[in-house]
């Protein structure tokens, strides 16, 4: 047991890392749900910075409102990160920075190329890692340059 609020306090951290308002948040102002999945924070919460107050209680918040399926998948993808070597970690943490910094047309493409790589059979996946793979580090950064460069789809509504 004792594990499983280890692994889901975990979760939150993890979940939400947004920037948080400079704001503390009151014990008393967190709903019945938020108290009861922080509830080993409950006598420390005062204690607590008022942004790392405003992460815990927006991950509790989000923890809350998820089905058991996608709590279970929040604790798959800490017990994950929890693997990760320091390295790999921060390189994570900066390439999310990265990403925050991007206008929002720029991030909403990113995810959309995602998407539609997720949305690609195991083996062309496979195809496109390995043909990445086999380039040279000129050859990437051409492929990347040339990718920048590519006229970006209008939306259907005409903006």
């Amino acid at each position: 047991m004792k594990a499983k609020w280890i692994a889901t306090l975990g979760c939150l951290l993890l979940v939400g890392t947004a920037m948080a308002d400079n704001h503390g948040v009151s014990w008393e102002s967190l709903s019945d749900g938020q108290r009861e999945v922080l509830s080993q924070f409950a006598n420390s919460w005062d204690s607590l910075s008022d942004d790392r107050q405003a992460r815990l209680s927006r991950g509790a918040e989000r923890w809350a409102g998820m089905t058991p399926e996608q709590r279970e998948q929040a604790q798959g993808r800490f017990r994950a990160w929890r693997e990760l070597d320091q390295e790999r970690r921060a390189q994570i943490r900066e390439h999310a920075e990265a990403f925050r910094n991007l206008p929002a047309d720029e991030q909403q493409r990113i995810r959309n190329n995602f998407h539609r790589y997720r949305q690609m059979n195991h083996d062309r996946r496979q195809q496109l890692r390995d043909r990445y793979r086999r380039m040279t580090p000129e050859q990437r950064q051409h492929l990347r340059d040339r990718l920048q460069k590519r006229p970006r789809p209008r939306p259907r509504d005409g903006r």
